[in-house]
């Protein structure tokens, strides 16, 4: 039923053809049923898809064709390669698979978030049906839109539901999950005319996963399932595709650039050598010469896909998250780490993030004195305010500074009314080792407003924390016993309770506490010490104002009326049944004081949000409470000054549906405060700066925030905040502290430098290994390295220096620049000059080890380049190979001797990305320890897979002489004077430009 709120209960009913006493019919059930569904959630994807979702990315789709092509190839080997000839297919696969089981873990875990909304459906709900003559209790997913629904204090609302009658003085919901507000909600029947309301001033309705706080309802069902106003969360969080990382987008750019100059070259190397396919080598045989040529293409394409690059990310990205976690931030999805780096604007909820949810008396007002003016008629009243300190829930604080509320009567008297008119408490969590609330949070505020006036001096310093949290008010509780309560209604906008004292002392006392506005309209007088004076219009003109200056002013106080009737009639007297006369019993009061509250802003918000201005992130609050509120914490936190125009920077949620859409993107650009929104708003925000090219985190704790937590860049929920939020999250800050975000930003910025630092380390790698298939192809040298040593080098040896790179320290003015643009490249165009310049060299050095073995080595065949070059055509009566054993051209040292070298070159390489543009002389190698012991494990694997058996067989190696080696070394270090020579001309020419 669309805008149930703006009907009557009549009209609802009248809609779904049922009677509130009787309920549907069997037959309107299921009719019902049919047309709506079960009340239940939506199906998510199944295990199968999101494992072909793996793969789905180009760069896994060639390794999974080159697996294929290598597996096939793989079968019809002879002799002793059968068995090595796997190895490179199998590797591969395992590969891939490894990346598909992660990648689906990743992706169930985005599915929790979604599973996560199943703690707020309850499993029962109570009906009323025609076939039974009383409430039954049922299945909650068996409740269909027309049932009529009975709810009472301490249930969970099973759907969305218009109230048709409320069955209690009043009803109090709890709807934080969905809205964020802080405080619970009184509920009404009457109809609300807006149909554009927003659900929290949808007084009339029961939301599905919501509380009853206290108070007894019938309501009709007019929505059920996804049609909820938590299932519409539920679907917009399925709905949302997870958008790539700017790493992410730029691997996979580089990706799709990698496979195309990929098939260019292995057509290139296969095409160049379709001259060889009838060489004698392949006996003559076109279809084995082109297969032959084809499985060098395939490890061409093995060469330049950087397959470790996957693996040193994920350890860069963990390590970085350990190091977060340290500074409260943990981290659930990896490459979050990165974005981090890069994020240009903070959309922070208000309610826990930015303040602490924990409601707090601020200030109190009260009479202190009155003396007598000539020419005034009455008594002039001076009022006195002080200001209360403190943040939280807890029994410590000031009252004005170091106040004695003990010398002020009307202090004692207004601590009694706190105490009294209050049924929450405050309690010690020893586990957690914090105050909590048990109740309401406005009354938990007062409780702690009594504990830190202690009125009457009580000895509190030697008791433990546990008996501390309500000493006060138990002392209070000992002078008067509270008889009964008028609870709270709407007309009078106020509750009172009948004390009478225990010890038998002075007569009963009605205390009343409620609206400021109706509370003083009923009383007739002021208190002033411990007697009363008439009220006249100036003194009361003269609280409002000060009531009104609380509520408008810096603050936005929420205030209540605290008074006392000191003649109250008699309980038999009092119709306690028959809530409309309560307002009469609550007559001819005296006015004791009034309080101000607030959800107060963190202590540390306004220096994160300075340090957040300067390293260039702007910060919008998105909050559900209503304007005035939401600004008032803008200025006090620092998003807006104190005298700063807000007109075009602050929109509640309808005055921003109401812009025309063209606008809706500037005004985005524009604001920094958001209030009165729904779910759907977070959500357009995010989008909006998306559209803006803005990497957006966003924090929150509820229910309400999770779609747009999901949708966002990153998502960072709050350690006390829902199992939602959580779930839908990047990262959670376990103190829950805004400041943690930004020293995680400046984690993720040097993530991010130490990372660009071992990605081109590795790509300049790949780099060298294609120049080096690319030249023994089109030179028609024989393979100067095979798929599995490429693999090997891919993985391993290249794998460990690359992880060590990402603990580069920071530069110390981090957090001083600019956030990175997303689109910057990865790669510039001198970058790629210089790495392609390092690469070249890289393969000509490892082609150049093989070929000096085979031409120059003294324990070498001493071929000519004529016979190295054509060695395809070498058989028995070619006189050109005279002497030569033709065998001699698979031999193993020439390999050792290309992967050795290849292997030295780029630990050497290793030592240059120390820094992207600092000499080694500035960035010594002992600048990073653990560059050293990865260079170290590094070669200590490649001596193991040349020196301990039965590796060099797998790997096609064999031992080297020291002459080999130190022709190794010859051939390795010049790559260090190469980049040192490039570097002084990025310094000095391409960095000034």
């Amino acid at each position: 039923m669309e805008n149930a709120h703006t009907k009557v209960p009549a009209e609802c009913l009248t809609f779904f053809g049922v009677n509130e006493a009787t309920g549907l019919s069997p037959d309107q059930f299921k009719k019902n049923l049919e047309k709506f569904g079960h009340n239940g959630e939506r199906v998510g994807k199944s295990i199968w898809d999101l494992i072909v979702e793996q793969f789905e990315d180009l760069l896994v789709r060639i390794l999974l064709l080159a697996a294929c092509i290598s597996f096939v190839l793989a079968w019809f080997e002879e002799g002793e390669e059968t068995v090595t000839a796997f190895v490179e297919p199998f590797v591969i696969l395992l590969i891939l698979i490894a990346n598909a089981i992660v990648g689906v873990w990743q992706e169930r875990n985005a599915e929790d978030a979604i599973e996560a909304l199943k703690e707020y459906e309850p499993e029962m709900g109570k009906v009323y049906r025609s076939d039974r003559k009383s409430v039954q209790m049922i299945k909650a997913r068996e409740i269909v839109p027309g049932d009529i629904v009975e709810v009472s204090v301490g249930d969970k609302v099973p759907a969305d539901i218009r109230i048709v009658s409320i069955k209690s003085t009043t009803l109090r919901v709890d709807q934080s999950i969905l809205t964020g507000e802080s405080v619970s909600v009184i509920k009404h029947t009457e109809a609300v005319p807006d149909p554009r309301a927003v659900n929290q001033d949808k007084k009339n309705m029961l939301f599905s996963g919501t509380n009853i706080a206290a108070g007894k309802a019938i309501g009709v069902v007019v929505a059920t399932g996804v049609s909820t106003e938590i299932g519409k969360i539920r679907d917009q969080m399925a709905a949302t595709e997870q958008e790539k990382t700017p790493l992410q987008a730029k691997l996979d750019e580089f990706g799709e650039q990698l496979s195309k100059v990929i098939s260019l070259i292995c057509v290139a190397v296969w095409a160049i050598n379709i001259g060889h396919f009838n060489d004698p080598v392949h006996g003559g045989s076109w279809i084995r010469g082109a297969v032959y040529y084809f499985k060098i293409a395939v490890a061409l394409a093995v060469a330049a896909i950087p397959e470790g690059l996957p693996a040193v990310i994920t350890t860069c990205l963990a390590l970085g998250t350990r190091r977060m976690a340290k500074k409260n931030a943990i981290v659930r999805s990896l490459p979050s780490v990165e974005t981090l780096g890069c994020t240009s604007v903070i959309c922070s909820d208000k309610t826990g993030t930015l303040t602490t949810n924990q409601m707090c008396v601020t200030k109190v007002q009260f009479a202190h004195k009155a003396r007598l003016l000539k020419g005034v008629d009455g008594d002039h009243v001076e009022l006195d305010a002080f200001d209360i300190s403190g943040s939280k829930y807890t029994p410590e604080g000031e009252v004005g500074g170091k106040t004695n509320c003990s010398a002020y009567d009307g202090l004692v008297e207004l601590a009694t009314i706190c105490a009294l008119c209050n049924d929450s408490s405050l309690d010690y969590n020893e586990s957690k080792k914090i105050y909590e609330k048990v109740g309401e949070a406005t009354e938990t505020a007062l409780c702690c407003l009594v504990e830190k006036m202690n009125v009457f001096n009580s000895n509190v310093r030697n008791l433990s924390k546990i008996d501390r949290a309500n000493a006060c008010c138990a002392v209070v509780k000992q002078l008067m016993k509270k008889n009964f309560t008028l609870e709270f209604s709407r007309d009078r906008k106020s509750m009172s309770v009948y004390c009478s004292p225990t010890k038998g002392e002075g007569g009963a006392k009605m205390f009343v506490k409620g609206a400021p506005e109706g509370v003083i309209d009923r009383c007739a007088y002021v208190r002033v010490g411990t007697t009363r004076v008439p009220l006249t219009n100036a003194i009361k003109d003269k609280i409002m104002a000060v009531i009104r200056d609380w509520g408008t002013g810096r603050d936005t106080l929420r205030c209540l009326a605290l008074a006392t009737r000191d003649t109250p009639l008699r309980p038999e007297e009092m119709n306690l049944e028959d809530s409309t006369k309560f307002a009469d019993y609550e007559t001819d009061l005296t006015f004791v004081g009034c309080v101000g509250m607030l959800d107060p802003p963190r202590k540390e918000v306004s220096g994160s949000i300075e340090l957040c201005r300067e390293a260039g992130i702007r910060v919008i609050m998105i909050t559900g409470d209503n304007k005035g509120t939401a600004i008032a914490i803008c200025r006090r936190i620092g998003i807006f000054s104190e005298d700063e125009d807000v007109s075009s920077k602050a929109y509640t949620g309808r005055e921003f549906d109401d812009l025309p859409s063209h606008e809706q993107p500037e005004a985005v650009v524009r604001a920094c405060c958001f209030a009165r929104v729904e779910p759907s708003h977070k959500s357009k925000i995010v989008e909006f700066l998306q559209g803006h090219d803005d990497i957006t985190a966003m924090t929150g704790d509820g229910v309400n925030d999770a779609p747009a937590l999901k949708k966002a860049e990153i998502g960072i929920a709050m350690g006390s905040g829902t199992a939602v939020a959580k779930s839908a999250s990047e990262m959670v800050l376990a103190d829950d502290n805004f400041s943690s975000i930004v020293a995680a930003v400046e984690e993720g910025r040097a993530i991010y430098n130490n990372m660009k630092q071992f990605i081109r380390y590795l790509i300049s790698s790949n780099v060298g290994e294609v120049v080096c298939i690319f030249l023994t192809a089109a030179l028609g040298l024989p393979e100067a390295l095979i798929p599995v040593q490429l693999l090997w080098v891919n993985l391993v040896t290249d794998g460990l220096p690359a992880t060590a790179l990402g603990f580069n320290p920071p530069d110390l003015d981090i957090m001083g620049k600019p956030p990175r643009s997303p689109k910057e490249p990865l790669i510039s165009g001198w970058l790629f000059f210089r790495y392609m310049a390092i690469g070249g060299y890289v393969g000509a050095a490892t082609v150049g080890g093989a070929a000096w073995w085979f031409l120059y080595d003294s324990t070498g065949p001493g071929v000519t380049y004529h016979q190295l070059s054509h060695f395809m055509q070498c058989h028995d009566e070619n006189e050109d190979f005279t002497g030569v054993d033709c065998d001699i051209f698979e031999a193993s040292p020439p390999m050792t001797m290309a992967l050795s070298v290849l292997v030295t070159i780029e630990m050497c390489n290793a030592l240059n990305s120390l820094s992207e543009n600092q000499s080694l002389i500035r960035m010594p190698p002992w600048s990073n320890f653990w560059l050293i012991s990865a260079m170290t494990l590094s070669m200590s694997l490649h001596f193991m897979i040349i020196y301990v058996d039965p590796l060099p067989m797998i790997f096609k190696l064999t031992h080297l002489t020291v002459e080999q080696w130190l022709m190794v070394l010859k051939l390795s270090f010049p790559v260090i004077l190469i980049d040192e020579v490039l570097k002084f001309f990025a310094r000095n020419y391409v960095e000034s430009k």
